[in-house]
């Protein structure tokens, strides 16, 4: 019996630990699907294709999204280490402070910690008002889409303006709380009194409200920072989309040929009429073209000169055409 417990509780700590692991790597599939999913979006909206009728798997959206997630996650990480080392320096100046007016009995001492906290204190309450101001500019901006929504840095500029002002009220509330805590132990240590203990309660507010603000203001730096993500992402298809407009001649070379005329509208294609044999059902035959994309069961060709009157040619792959993939190269 005691065998059969500890089996049990064996498989269960196993079932914890992998759903530990299977929700946050669900999570991240699913972000990684949905950057990819928008670059490529972007990216073959420029030559008229809906990514939707590509038939993409989302392996291949995922392996597509390295790509745009890259700059935000480095600017995200070197963002991280230099407000991790700033706040490190904050509470160093702020403890430091405190210290020097608690250990050192000499009143002098004690005034100029009292007036360091005091310009500390001052200092977090500007912070306080800018992050407002940067926030309320944010919301202008969000409440006034309908006028602005034609500025092109709109859809970066709001999220980021809202979540910089959200972070700074965060984190200056959290700041100041913690020198309101220091500065009634540093009022009541004073010089030639014993150090008292800095275990005190918050003075100020309920400390459900200030969790629950805590969260809020979590959830909105969070929601901001996938918005602006994914408005990088789009800007770094269309970047590939533009990158590729000008350097056509990578793409691979195709030889298109047909049973019917297909009355191309694009210039620069080349039509060519196949002499008539017996057994021949391609008559037509088109050159210049470029291979943008294979899909499941199509292939998405355009002109290898770049026009603004230019399409994107569909052809499904089910025998009702004959490809052809030109290379030239370098004798082996």
């Amino acid at each position: 019996m005691a065998d059969g417990r500890s089996a049990s509780s064996q498989v269960e700590r196993w079932v914890s630990f992998a759903t530990t692991i299977v929700a946050p790597a669900t999570l991240l599939s699913a972000l990684l699907f949905y950057f990819g999913y928008v670059s490529s979006r972007s990216q073959y909206e420029y030559f008229g294709v809906d990514v939707d009728t590509i038939g993409l798997s989302t392996q291949d959206y995922v392996m597509r999204s390295p790509q745009p997630l890259l700059v935000p996650l480095l600017v995200l990480a070197l963002g991280s280490a230099g407000l991790l080392a700033l706040h490190t320096w904050i509470r160093g100046r702020v403890a430091s402070a405190v210290a020097a007016g608690t250990e050192d009995e000499n009143p002098t001492t004690y005034a100029e910690s009292t007036q360091h906290l005091e310009k500390t204190s001052r200092m977090v309450r500007g912070s306080v008002a800018l992050g407002l101001a940067v926030l309320g500019a944010g919301v202008v901006l969000l409440f006034t889409y309908g006028y602005v929504r034609d500025w092109a840095f709109y859809d970066l500029v709001t999220p980021l303006l809202l979540a910089v002002g959200a972070a700074l009220i965060g984190y200056a509330s959290r700041v100041r709380n913690l020198l309101d805590r220091l500065q009634a132990e540093h009022a009541r240590a004073g010089p030639n009194t014993e150090p008292v203990s800095t275990t005190l309660a918050y003075a100020k507010g309920s400390l459900l409200l200030r969790r629950a603000a805590g969260v809020l203001i979590c959830v909105v730096i969070a929601a901001c920072i996938f918005w602006a993500t994914a408005t990088v992402a789009q800007w770094s298809g269309r970047g590939l989309a533009q990158y590729d407009a000008r350097h056509l001649s990578r793409l691979p070379s195709v030889i298109l040929d047909t049973k019917e005329r297909l009355f191309l509208r694009s210039p620069g294609i080349e039509e060519t009429i196949l002499p008539a044999s017996e057994g021949q059902t391609f008559h037509y035959r088109y050159r210049r073209l470029r291979l943008l994309i294979q899909g499941h069961d199509r292939m998405f060709l355009v002109p290898d000169k770049w026009s603004a009157s230019n399409s994107t040619l569909v052809i499904p792959l089910d025998g009702t055409v004959r490809v052809q993939f030109q290379f030239q190269n370098q004798h082996p």
